[in-house]
C-alpha cells in the first residue's frame, strides 16, 4: 500500500492508503502502538476494501513537537481533508477508539459508520488502580527509565489475555519495544470536557466490539456507550480481553465487514 505524509502545525501524520471502491475505512491505533497493530486485521479484510491506516501524532513514524498542544480528532480531520476523503468509516481501538468517538461527535457528517473496539473515552474518571499504575509508569519515564516503564506496561492487567496468545503476545512485545515512551512523561493533548456528557448525541450507526476480560474501566466505558448511544450494536467476546485486534483478528475483521456492508 502506498505511503503518505500529511503535514500539521507542530507535527505530521504518516500512514498507508489502499484505494478501492466505496467508503474508505480509517483505522486508528491505541496508546503506545502504531498502524502496524492493525496488520493482523488488515490481512483478514477483503483485499478490495479501501482503507487508511495511520500513526497518530507522536506515535510510530508520525512526529510531534513536544510542548505543542493538539487534538487527535483535529488531526484526523486534517488527514481526511488532505486525502480528499469527504466521508469515511472510522474504526479505532482503545485510545484510537476514544479519538474516533470524539471525531464522530464533533463531525457526524463526515462519518458513515463507526466501529469502536475496547474504546477509551476522553475525560474519563479513571479508577484508583489505573491512576496508581499510570503514575508509576510516568515516574519511570520522567526518570528516563523507559525500560522499567515498558516492562510495567507489558505486565499491565490490560494485557493479561493478550499475553496468553503466543502470536498476539509477540506482536505486543514488539509494539511496546518500539514505543519511545515520551507520552508517559508528557502528554500534549489539549484538555477536553468529559465525553460522557455528549454520548446522547451519538447518532452515527456504531458497532461496539468488546472483550469480557477487559479491565473494569474499559468495561464501564463500553457499558455507557452501549446504553446511551442512539444506534449502537454491541458484540461482547467472552474469552477475549482488550486487544481484540491481536487476540481475535480474523473474527474482528469479519464483524467489521458485516457491519460496514
Amino acid at each position: 500500500m502506498p505511503n503518505f505524509r500529511v503535514e500539521l502545525a507542530g507535527g505530521a501524520l504518516v500512514g498507508v492508503r489502499r484505494e478501492g471502491t466505496g467508503t474508505p475505512l480509517v483505522l486508528a491505533h491505541g496508546f503506545g502502538g502504531s498502524r502496524h497493530d492493525w496488520e493482523p486485521v488488515i490481512a483478514a479484510l477483503p483485499p478490495d476494501l479501501p482503507l487508511i491506516a495511520y500513526d497518530a501524532r507522536g506515535f510510530g513514524e508520525s512526529p510531534g513537537e513536544p510542548g505543542v498542544p493538539f487534538s487527535h480528532a483535529d488531526d484526523l480531520l486534517a488527514l481526511l481533508d488532505a486525502l480528499d476523503v469527504e466521508r469515511a468509516d472510522l474504526c479505532g481501538i482503545s485510545m484510537g477508539g476514544g479519538n474516533v468517538l470524539h471525531f464522530a461527535l464533533d463531525h457526524p457528517e463526515r462519518v458513515r459508520r463507526l466501529v469502536l473496539v475496547s474504546p477509551l473515552m476522553l475525560g474519563w474518571s479513571w479508577s484508583s488502580d489505573w491512576i496508581d499504575r499510570w503514575k508509576t509508569m510516568g515516574r519511570a519515564a520522567r526518570a528516563e527509565d523507559f525500560g522499567t516503564a515498558r516492562d510495567l506496561w507489558w505486565h499491565h492487567p490490560l494485557f493479561d489475555s493478550t499475553r496468553e496468545v503466543p502470536e498476539a503476545a509477540a506482536h505486543l512485545r514488539q509494539s511496546i519495544a518500539a514505543f519511545p515512551g515520551r507520552q508517559w512523561a508528557q502528554d500534549d493533548q489539549r484538555p477536553e470536557l468529559p465525553e460522557v456528557d455528549r454520548l446522547t448525541s451519538l447518532s452515527v450507526p456504531t458497532l461496539l466490539l468488546t472483550g469480557a476480560r477487559d479491565t473494569e474501566d474499559f468495561r464501564l466505558i463500553s457499558d455507557l456507550i452501549a446504553a446511551t448511544g442512539r444506534d449502537v450494536t454491541r458484540i461482547d467476546h467472552a474469552d477475549a480481553g482488550h486487544l481484540l485486534n491481536l487476540e481475535i483478528p480474523a473474527t474482528l475483521a469479519g464483524e467489521i465487514v458485516e457491519f460496514l456492508a
